[in-house]
């Protein structure tokens, strides 16, 4: 599994986990829904900048998001 497809699925389980739509996520993160969209599906790599407003909109830190990114990429190659 590639970064931006690993981002993409923490993305979106983390966004529905609170209940936000996409459209939602994006004006609290001042980003375009078609950017996160994109982002969830893996056709989009995050700048810093996005994922810092990402976490804060989400309310789960930056770091988590990434090392969470990672996890789900060593259990693809595992596989």
């Amino acid at each position: 599994m590639s970064p931006e497809e690993a981002f993409g699925f923490i993305l979106k389980s983390a966004r529905s986990k609170k209940g936000l739509s996409q459209e939602q996520l994006a004006l609290n993160c001042d980003l375009d829904r078609t950017f996160i969209s994109m982002l969830e599906r893996g056709q989009r790599q995050p700048s810093l900048t996005s994922i810092l407003a990402i976490s804060t909109s989400l309310e789960i830190p930056a770091n988590e998001l990434i090392r969470q990114t990672l996890e789900i990429m060593d259990e693809s190659y595992k596989t």
